[in-house]
């Protein structure tokens, strides 16, 4: 089953993975700028966006689906940036696959993702009035509401069924015991205005992340990359320039 991608620019390749219900258009606030100094690739994971599929239920069988997009490409190793869960996406990857890893983004995002019960049921039950309130919760109150309208209207694109299955699988993600065994560099981004993975959870990752820095993002809520395009890029730049830097000192 093929995975939908958009590549852009030149440089160190970065894996792009959206959260639950999205796709790669989450990202549209960065590949325009990051595609001038690194390889931005956007995916689409398995029934959401363009790619073909129903989703999966759990973390593990998306971080497979990765996986076997990466298998069909030229061998290397990447970045990979996550939002929610995208992130835990990401971080089970690095666990089952260090050594394809350079490097994690991680935003708004946590070792443990617990969904609220409302949420899994309500998906099932009114998608749209589900959707409304998540979409609310999603954004700090400074954002303007066209904003939220239209990830709103982005989400409304993903079929109830996948949407249900992509909070199952972040219900049922918890690396707490093991997030610690990831070696590889990792920036951490959360909005201040997080109310669905909030600034604990970042701090949490930060202290349990060796080889980690924080970055904790003004006026911005769960959809930081969104709603603070400029401040994130700049860190995500700042942090792939620092890794190479690293790599050839």
């Amino acid at each position: 089953m093929g995975i939908y991608y958009e590549q852009a620019g030149k440089g160190d390749e970065v894996i792009f993975i959206h959260g639950a219900g999205g796709s790669s258009r989450a990202w549209y606030f960065q590949t325009g700028q990051l595609k001038r100094s690194m390889e931005v690739l956007c995916i689409d994971l398995p029934g959401h966006g363009r790619s073909p599929g129903s989703g999966y239920d759990s973390i593990g069988a998306y971080s497979d689906a990765v996986y076997n997009f990466l298998n069909e490409r030229p061998p290397g190793k990447y970045f990979f940036a996550g939002h929610s869960m995208g992130g835990a996406i990401g971080m089970h990857f690095a666990l089952a696959h260090p050594h394809l890893v350079k490097g994690l983004i991680l935003i708004g995002t946590g070792a443990k993702l617990s969904v609220l019960p409302a949420i899994l049921e309500g998906v099932q039950k009114d998608k749209e009035k589900t959707l409304r309130f998540i979409v609310e919760a999603a954004f700090s109150n400074k954002t303007p509401q066209q904003m939220k309208d239209m990830a709103f209207n982005e989400m409304m694109q993903c079929s109830g069924e996948v949407i249900f299955r992509d909070f199952f699988a972040c219900n049922g993600f918890n690396i707490i015991d093991r997030i610690a065994a990831i070696k590889a560099p990792s920036l951490i981004i959360c909005g201040k205005d997080d109310l669905l993975t909030p600034p604990k959870y970042a701090e949490f990752l930060h202290r349990s992340l060796a080889n980690s820095r924080l970055s904790l993002i003004e006026d911005a809520g769960h959809m930081v990359m969104l709603e603070k395009p400029d401040e994130v890029n700049k860190e995500i730049e700042e942090f792939i320039k620092q890794a190479a830097d690293t790599r050839e000192a």
